[in-house]
């Protein structure tokens, strides 16, 4: 992705090698940071190993003006920046990228958010990233950033493996990797990783286990380089949702308290007692799905990357394909209460509830309010059960760059084409159960009786569709995404100042069918099956959800649009710059539009052309700094963003609206002696501009937008012994756009200790959120309830690990 105001000098042989001070992503050569007119950041191998993460999104929260929500545990983080809003799950506005290409072509599928099928291990050299404007002409569906994730190539021999075990959690944990020359023109470099665990909550079963390998082949000639690489992940990891936690006060002042038998930061609504999803299948055939297969990619990629000069161009080709199967199964709490009130409300008074499983499967629950080991509470539980049929794709990025003498300046001319496919096939296959509230992953499945003691569920199930959501939702995707995207940018440097604009023109279209009762007409959303083979069909098998296969809808819109950026740097002198740009991008909208208003069910074409791209505006400028051990960034910017989307965990939801965003970033580093210290802060003024559904919400503050955040690495070397530790920071912000509830803000330290006993040997203690400090990163709800209980996303309880490295 070649930027536009930038240094043409080639630091390095393969422009994507990490160095602090070279940007290589979006651009096509390695170019110094002082000489770009856009916000960088990087993060080397070395940084990441000391922030103690446990998912990339919690790497992500370490890059200034990243909004990285990592409470969902390995994958399905909320990701933003710089204002730009996130009305819903995943990355929207922010594309993630595996070596210099989309891991996905949108960061916000439904079940299927970018982090889903990406692990960080030893694999990783460094993550790069670009925030503002320019990143809209240089990456489809990316106007307000790009992170990439850069994997190690053999420049280096050698490698490592290293044993990681939980002390105080679920986890062990095997990495290894190795690089080097096969001879004088070729290298290599394999890795990868496997593990197993319980992970960071306590859920009663190995919620995280499988692993993944890499591996990349390099043949360099003069001029340039060809590479082949893959990649192979199978790995399972448990997804957190919203949790119960009671909050006591005021919606503007709040006081949030976890539950007895469930503590909100190490317990999640997961459990031993509740594996099995009965259920119809995308072909509306019985079956069985396991719970613990939660976030379970399979992914399987293969690449090829080649550099070389023609005729004074410096040519890049990038090319992945990758096929993306698997599944997305979690327990999601539509309601929860008391369980008496729940029993009420579904069977009438004089209602009864039983034991469906666990150790006291089939006895009755003598005193409700005892529940759940004394919080009496009981969730009516929607089983996110979705079969990921393909999210596989097809990428190719070609580019050419070159430098010509124009007077007494530099003209560096970049072109490109883009394109890619992107298959979206899913069944959603949701189902409805009673779940006790209880941690400690002994929660049990609660079986319903009336009056009259007839079964208002069935071994839990009150309904083999999303019941508690208004039966909802059961809907099968057949639907393939197409971009073609022509770019280029022209830069000229003179002297000490570069002016250049660059430019991109997205085409594409989306085909397919979807299925599903939530299309209206005479499509039928619920029957009458026996489910569990008994020949009687009981109440809850009277709710059972089907796909109408015979009577799909069919999608076929297209959409084009046209992003560019420019500006300006001033290389001042030389430890100094200054830069400003401004720029217009776009987002495409994906599944999310597609069963929504915006779609005409009849011809598949859209209702409004506007509901087809979101754009966003940007202005930014800011000053860099860099001498000796010091650097120092500072960056202030302005965003006007559009968006219609949808929210699943509300059905029927939508959102057209526009946002205005303001503020200012800063990233520096330091280093005396034996002291070093990184830290980054972004400051924003958010608010809803316009409000087409909703107008009353205008001038509010777009749900879960802090003003500030923060995040800081201090470090003290010792000879042989490391320490320090990664303090990352949020003050409050809404839960929702209503701007009623708040959840407080909150600081969590992550503490790391490493000691090198020998030239190859190191030992390792990290201990993430070391205080065990409480803090909400989401909440369905947007006032107190008259319960009081809020489900609400926290972030992990203290997990500590120890790791003994071997270098190789």
């Amino acid at each position: 992705m070649p930027a536009d105001n930038a240094d043409d000098k080639d630091t390095t042989a393969d422009p994507r090698q990490p160095h602090r001070d070279v940007v290589v992503t979006a651009v096509a050569r390695g170019r110094d940071r002082l000489d770009t007119a856009v916000s960088t950041s990087q993060l080397l191998a070395s940084d990441i190993d000391k922030i103690a993460p446990r998912s990339v999104a919690e790497i992500f929260r370490n890059i200034p003006g990243i909004r990285s929500e990592s409470s969902g545990g390995e994958g399905n983080a909320n990701l933003s920046i710089r204002g730009l809003p996130m009305a819903t799950g995943g990355g929207k506005y922010l594309q993630l990228q595996e070596d210099g290409l989309p891991v996905v072509e949108y960061g916000d599928l439904v079940f299927g958010n970018a982090d889903v099928f990406l692990r960080g291990d030893f694999n990783l050299a460094a993550v790069a990233s670009i925030r503002g404007g320019s990143a809209s002409t240089f990456a489809s569906n990316s106007p307000g950033g790009v992170i990439n994730l850069i994997s190690k190539t053999g420049e280096q021999e050698g490698g490592a493996v290293q044993l990681l075990t939980g002390l105080d959690y679920g986890e062990h944990r095997l990495d290894m990797d190795y690089g080097g020359r096969l001879g004088p023109d070729w290298r290599f470099h394999v890795g990868g990783f496997l593990r197993q665990g319980e992970g960071p909550r306590r859920v009663g079963y190995d919620g995280n286990r499988g692993g993944q390998i890499k591996l990349n082949l390099t043949r360099e000639f003069a001029g340039g380089y060809v590479r082949l690489y893959g990649k192979t992940l199978n790995d399972r990891a448990i997804s957190y949702m919203p949790n119960p936690v009671r909050v006591t006060g005021s919606d503007a002042d709040p006081h949030y308290h976890s539950l007895p038998g469930f503590d909100i930061a190490h317990d999640a609504l997961a459990s031993r007692y509740a594996l099995r999803n009965v259920t119809l299948d995308g072909a509306n055939r019985r079956s069985v799905h396991d719970l613990r297969d939660g976030m379970h990619p399979v992914v399987n990629a293969v690449g090829l990357e080649a550099q070389a000069t023609l005729a004074g161009w410096t040519v890049i080709d990038r090319f992945r394909f990758t096929s993306i199967t698997g599944r997305f199964i979690a327990n999601f709490p539509a309601t929860i209460a008391g369980a008496g009130d729940i029993a009420t409300a579904l069977a009438g008074p004089g209602a009864t509830l039983r034991y469906a499983t666990g150790a006291q499967a089939g006895q009755p629950v003598s005193d409700p309010r005892r529940l759940g080991g004394g919080n009496g509470l009981l969730a009516e539980n929607i089983v996110f059960d979705a079969k990921l049929n393909s999210f596989g794709n097809v990428f190719n990025d070609l580019r050419g760059s070159r430098v010509d003498a124009i007077g007494r300046g530099e003209l560096t001319t970049t072109v490109g084409f883009y394109r890619s496919r992107q298959r979206v096939a899913t069944d959603w296959l949701w189902t409805a159960n009673l779940l006790e509230v209880r941690g400690r992953g002994q929660a049990a499945l609660i079986d319903l009786y009336d009056a009259q003691g007839v079964a208002e569920t069935q071994d839990g199930f009150y309904g083999y569709g999303a019941s508690f959501f208004g039966d909802c939702c059961r809907r099968r995707h057949r639907v393939d995404y197409r971009t073609n995207a022509p770019f280029g940018s022209l830069n000229y440097r003179l002297g000490r100042v570069s002016i250049g604009a660059s430019v991109r023109y997205d085409t594409g279209d989306a085909a397919g069918l979807i299925y599903g009762a939530d299309l209206g007409g005479d499509r039928v959303g619920l029957t009458a099956r026996d489910m569990n083979g008994d020949g009687t069909i009981a109440r809850a098998e009277r709710r059972v959800a089907v796909l109408p296969l015979g009577s799909p809808a069919p999608v076929f819109y297209r959409w084009h649009y046209l992003s560019y950026s420019t500006g300006i740097n001033w290389r001042v002198a030389e430890p100094f710059a200054m830069f400003a740009r401004y720029s217009r991008g776009a987002r495409t909208n994906s599944d999310r539009l597609l069963f929504g208003p915006g779609l005409d069910v009849a011809t598949g074409a859209l209702t409004n052309s506007r509901a087809a791209v979101d754009r966003v505006e940007q202005v930014e400028g800011g000053l860099k700094y860099r001498h000796d051990a010091t650097r120092l960034d500072l960056t202030g910017f302005w965003a006007r963003t559009g968006e219609q989307n949808g929210q699943i965990t509300t059905p029927g939801s939508f959102i057209d609206r526009i946002y205005r965003a303001h503020g200012i970033e800063a990233e520096g580093a330091l280093t005396q002696g034996v002291l070093s210290l990184t830290a980054g802060a972004t400051f924003t003024d958010s608010r809803i501009a316009v409000d087409q559904i909703n107008p009353g919400y205008v001038g509010h503050v777009p749900r879960r937008q802090a003003r500030f955040i923060f995040q800081t690495t201090p470090e003290l070397t010792l000879g042989t012994i490391a320490l320090g530790a990664n303090v990352v920071g949020t003050t409050s912000s809404f839960a929702q756009d209503e701007n009623k509830l708040r959840m407080p803000g909150f600081t969590t330290v992550n503490a790391f200790v490493d000691w090198q006993l020998n030239r190859r040997v190191q030992l390792s203690l990290s201990s993430n959120n070391a205080f065990d400090t409480l803090g909400f990163t989401e909440s369905e709800n947007g006032s107190i309830p008259p319960g009081g209980i809020v489900r609400a996303r926290s972030v992990n309880g203290r997990t500590t690990s120890l790791a003994l490295r071997l270098l190789l």
